[in-house]
């Protein structure tokens, strides 16, 4: 997500009451979960072993939950509840705007595109030449649409990450100031539903073709022309490659990142990132020849 103009490190460090270390003149551009981070991004961190990988991450102001060396040209902002100040800034910066009407004036819908009736178009969203957005659907702010997309009837697009910080007694909410981006030439199925990014963008790659029912989770990247059929499920922030095709009921833990032109199976559960080119089948994902050949000799045992 990016701040509309850049902040002074030093107005965050006041406004929060936060110690400031290192270098004091920075502008924060951006906030942003660990993962995908840019040169001018927020982040945060207050579990001491992520305190590494925050440090060493692209972020260039980390908030943190105690004192500790900051990395040359980094500034780190030391605060009690590092995910407050984060929470806090999101909600600010993208706060709730109820919907009031069904298509929202601030909506951008290219002339070229047919939107059909009880279709609700949220605050700031941009739909592209040719599209054809079928009846029922839902498109949440901020949300992106390319050319010669396809959204058939009853999918909910840009919906809030399912995301919580585990506190002691009970789970925070995390708000959602990402979005959704759906490039050219996608088709998306009917009772689809697809997360915005808690920070970052949740993307549908060019050509890419989703069955119905498929569910995308938060800040996923689904690469150019894959095919995902039917009850698919793709966890919040997978990384699928290009012609990636998931038969259907399959399922793909979040965090993972799956190659280019690898072929999920029907009802697999991949639980490890897997490379690209090959097939896989089971739960867990495996190489599907190992995994065919390992039940060829289970029956052959069975028989004896």
């Amino acid at each position: 997500m990016r701040f509309p103009s850049p902040i002074p490190v030093s107005h965050l460090a006041e406004r929060f009451n936060a110690k400031l270390l290192g270098d004091e003149q920075q502008f924060a551009h951006g906030i942003n979960e660990i993962h995908k981070v840019e040169h001018g991004d927020i982040t945060f961190v207050d579990v001491e072993k992520y305190y590494r990988a925050s440090l060493e991450s692209a972020a260039t102001i980390i908030l943190i939950n105690k004192e500790v060396e900051c990395p040359p040209g980094k500034t780190l902002l030391v605060v009690d509840n590092p995910f407050d100040m984060y929470n806090s800034l999101v909600k600010e910066y993208r706060p709730f705007r109820p919907l009031t009407q069904m298509i929202s004036d601030s909506a951008t819908i290219d002339p070229t595109s047919v939107i059909e009736p009880n279709v609700m178009i949220g605050h700031e969203v941009r739909i592209g030449k040719h599209c054809h957005i079928q009846g029922n659907t839902y498109i949440g702010n901020h949300t992106t649409i390319g050319d010669r997309v396809t959204v058939e009837a009853g999918s909910v697009i840009g919906t809030d990450a399912f995301y919580y910080k585990t506190k002691e007694d009970h789970h925070e909410k995390w708000c959602s100031g990402g979005d959704v981006i759906i490039e050219d030439d996608v088709w998306i199925g009917a009772a689809c539903t697809i997360n915005k990014g808690v920070s970052g963008s949740t993307i549908i790659g060019r050509g890419t073709k989703l069955d119905s029912q498929v569910h995308v989770g938060h800040g996923a990247v689904i690469g150019e022309h894959c095919l995902l059929a039917g009850q698919v499920a793709v966890g919040g922030k997978v990384r699928l490659g290009k012609f990636v095709k998931v038969y259907g009921q399959a399922g793909i833990a979040d965090s993972l990142t799956v190659g280019d032109r690898a072929i999920i199976y029907a009802q697999a559960g991949v639980l490890k990132d897997l490379e690209g080119g090959k097939a896989y089948f089971g739960i867990p994902a495996e190489d599907a020849r190992l995994r065919f050949r390992e039940l060829v000799a289970i029956r052959s045992l069975l028989k004896k």
